[in-house]
């Protein structure tokens, strides 16, 4: 026979205090969770080709698709160089990639100040840049009279310059469960109105830097002609450029989307964005361009020669560590893996271009045998060896891949024993 006892009065006091605080809990989480929950009107597929930056009309493109803009764009550019005297018939012209990577972009930072003690480094016509390559990729651009900042970036900055952790009610309901504050803050340090100026007059030389970042409805790749940006004269420009570097830098879940307000035929929308590495690690032109438009006469032979670099701000070769069988291991490693082998895409996929358009391509990575094995991904003593690892190979004279690792040309052994194979820099279209 069950015992069925009734409840003293202080149990069911006690039994009500705790449900009183169970319904005061939600309701607070619930209101938290609505207070950080944001209205989004993304534009409807139907307009996803009209979509435009209000009061600065042709400064992004999809990244997927070809460009008539970016294309036209591309093509005045070499008028402006001639106009500013940096056209050189016969010349090079030198295209620089820099990819994601995290804290690990500290080695690509540490490869350019390098490039410049060497004495070789080249100015570039283009530049671009993903993710914390979105970071470098304006110094890049600017040359060595920035390095200085460059270094300072990567050097000295730790995880609580990049990132802040919400507070365990605020997560719930929210897009993210940390804040890009810090973000904010350290991109509006470096980014100012000496060095909009600066970008500006480059690209009216004929320069042109380019950043990616991820439209998430659209779960495309969007381009933007941060030069564009720069010398539009909208009151807006610095603040988009930021916002532009902080998106392409914006990893999902970790850190809030940026929104950006867009709008067609007088129809406000607002797209949400984040890192650009979530649709590539690293980009070139794709399909945006076409360089045998570029052109003028099919009948002439080249003017220019073309040579791209890419700077990949990782480690190639496959790391090996025991998982334990945890979620919170299975996870992080799943998607590191899924970066890793999606970057090998992206070079294959470059890699592809340049053949296609006689371009002659070089590669730089991390040494596979580097140990940058750390807690925080914003390590400092770890981003200041990866800063002092680029440089020292580049003031040598870094010696670049002729093609992606584990690409092996058909009648040729010399990529399997590490050294570069015979480029091309014919450089039909430049």
């Amino acid at each position: 026979m069950i015992n069925r006892t009734r409840p003293t009065g202080m149990e069911t006091r006690e039994t009500m205090r705790i449900v009183k605080l169970g319904i005061v809990f939600v309701i607070v989480t619930l209101l938290l969770g609505c207070a950080a929950l944001r209205l989004h009107s993304p534009p409807p597929r139907k307009y996803e080709s009209m979509v435009q930056i209000s009061g600065m009309p042709g400064v992004r493109a999809w990244g997927d698709e070809f460009s008539p803009v970016f294309q036209k764009d591309a093509i005045d550019s070499k008028a402006q160089e001639k106009r500013s005297g940096l056209y050189e018939e016969g010349g090079t012209v030198n295209i620089l990639a820099i990819s994601g990577g995290g804290g690990d972009g500290a080695f690509g930072a540490g490869l350019l100040c390098g490039w410049t003690t060497s004495g070789t480094r080249p100015s570039f016509k283009l530049v671009t840049g993903v993710s914390t390559g979105a970071l470098t990729a304006p110094f890049a651009f600017l040359g060595a009279a920035y390095d200085g900042k460059l270094k300072e970036v990567y050097t000295t900055i730790t995880g609580k310059d990049i990132f802040m952790m919400k507070s365990l009610l605020a997560i719930f309901f929210s897009d993210a469960i940390g804040l890009n504050d810090p973000l904010a803050n350290l991109t509006a340090k470096i980014v100012d109105e000496q060095m909009l100026k600066d970008v500006a007059a480059e690209h009216l030389k004929g320069r042109r830097l380019y950043i990616s970042t991820t439209a998430l409805d659209a779960q495309r790749p969007v381009v933007w002609n941060m030069g564009a940006i720069a010398a539009s004269g909208h009151p807006l420009a610095l603040e988009l450029f930021r916002q532009v570097m902080i998106a392409s830098a914006a990893v999902p879940v970790a850190f809030p989307p940026v929104y950006f307000p867009v709008e067609v035929s007088g129809q406000r929308f607002d797209e949400m964005h984040v890192d650009g590495g979530v649709t590539n690690q690293v980009f070139l032109y794709g399909p945006m361009l076409d360089p045998m438009k570029f052109r003028t006469d099919p009948n002439k032979p080249p003017s220019r020669r073309a040579r791209v670099y890419i700077i990949r701000n990782t480690q190639i070769k496959p790391d090996w560590q025991e998982v334990r069988p945890r979620l919170g291991a299975i996870g992080p490693r799943s998607v590191s893996s899924l970066i890793k082998a999606q970057g090998s895409g992206d070079l294959f996929r470059i890699f592809a271009t340049t053949q296609r358009d006689n371009l002659d391509f070089n590669l730089a990575f991390i040494p596979d045998a580097l140990d940058t094995n750390r807690e925080d991904e914003f390590d400092n003593r770890v981003m200041n060896l990866l800063f002092d690892t680029g440089y020292k190979l580049a003031k040598i004279g870094y010696h670049w891949k002729k093609s992606p690792p584990g690409f092996f040309p058909v009648n040729s052994e010399e990529n399997r024993d590490g050294s570069p194979l015979t480029g091309t820099a014919a450089g039909k279209h430049w």
